[in-house]
């Protein structure tokens, strides 16, 4: 008989695995968990504190963990690398590439992003364009292109199609950074040579739980740089000494594993990837539209589940704050995010704070 899968939850359903979220507008600076997660770090601290740590539990988080992420992205997970941050996965990235190669990015993208190929020691070349030229600017001596799919000071969508596709008739890679994208906006993995995600934002993870996804032809480019005990093709026999065979797959590739992240961070991910991300998509980016309406700000190329204007002062945000509302600034403007524990209510909290 085939196996018996579990219905795919609606948004009231995973609404409900969440105690917080009224007047939370911040999910682009860091998600709140789950009432999973809080249960299982809590669990697991309380079990360390009384004398029972279990690790083959936690190495069993973590490879869960590989494989949510997995599905989230449509990938297999031999194709997944684990991690605890973006520069750390980036800078293995950066350090497949030769010496001297241009790397194009988008002016202002996050540094975590930028900041390894700029110190690399490998004098690549770093040139920076906007974003909406990323695809146009792309050439013949470009041996990547390494952007976030969507821009965390900003909230502005990349044409990843155009990109991708510009990247491929010049014979250059691609490198996406799907932070601010994952857990709102469908990603395919597979469209990308490499890709990174940190989970403590929209999956709404511990921060600590990074991954890395590379395509079979890029991942016999890049070296295993911090390939440690968890790197081996078995990790409980590779605790010691020189000679160990690594895995033949993107697990060479893993940071060891932060257990205690892995562990918060296993319920959100399965929950994440249970539930329809074109659903979770049409709710968050209908309230960014209805909130970017009511303020007169103009639509978007591409929708997007944040929303940004220019604050220079900070009084928008100061004022957001006052009325009780969690939001952020970056780099000169406000910067609200609606994700799947928002309703219609933030929404008129938000305008009403601001039109005081």
């Amino acid at each position: 008989m085939p196996p018996v899968l579990a219905p795919t939850p609606n948004l009231a359903d995973v609404r409900r695995q969440f105690s917080g979220g009224r007047g939370y507008l911040a999910a682009c600076t860091v998600g709140l968990p789950s009432n999973a997660t809080r249960d299982a770090v809590i669990a697991d601290a309380n079990a360390s504190a009384a004398g029972r740590p279990d690790p083959a539990s936690y190495t069993a988080a973590a490879e869960r963990s590989r494989g949510h992420f997995a599905r989230l992205v449509g990938v297999e997970p031999a194709r997944v690398a684990i991690g605890s941050q973006v520069s750390v996965l980036a800078a293995l990235v950066a350090a497949s590439l030769p010496h001297g190669s241009e790397v194009l990015v988008p002016e202002g993208d996050f540094s975590s992003m930028l900041l390894p190929f700029a110190h690399a020691g490998r004098d690549l070349r770093l040139r920076a364009v906007e974003l909406g030229n990323l695809a146009a600017e792309v050439r013949p001596e470009t041996a990547l292109v390494a952007f976030s799919l969507v821009q965390s000071a900003t909230g502005e969508v990349a044409d990843a199609a155009a990109i991708v596709s510009a990247a491929g008739r010049n014979g250059a890679r691609t490198f996406c950074d799907a932070t601010q994208a994952v857990g709102w906006l469908p990603v395919e993995a597979s469209a990308f040579d490499a890709l990174v995600c940190h989970s403590y934002k929209w999956l709404c993870a511990p921060r600590g739980a990074a991954f890395l996804t590379v395509s079979e032809a890029f991942a016999r480019d890049i070296p295993p740089l911090f390939a440690g005990w968890y790197a081996g093709a078995d990790p409980w026999t590779s605790c010691y000494g020189t000679r160990i065979a690594l895995a033949e797959d993107a697990s060479r590739f893993d940071v060891s594993p932060a257990w205690q992240a892995f562990v918060g961070a296993e319920p959100a991910l399965e929950l994440f990837a249970s539930v329809d991300p074109f659903e979770v998509y049409t709710h968050v980016t209908n309230l960014a539209a209805r909130f970017r309406e009511s303020l007169g700000l103009p639509a978007p190329e591409r929708p997007s589940a944040i929303v940004t204007w220019a604050d220079p002062d900070g009084c928008d945000l100061a004022r957001l704050t006052a009325a009780g509302i969690t939001a952020s600034g970056r780099a000169g403007r406000a910067r609200v995010a609606f994700h799947v524990f928002n309703e219609e209510d933030d929404v008129e909290l938000a305008l009403s704070a601001l039109k005081r």
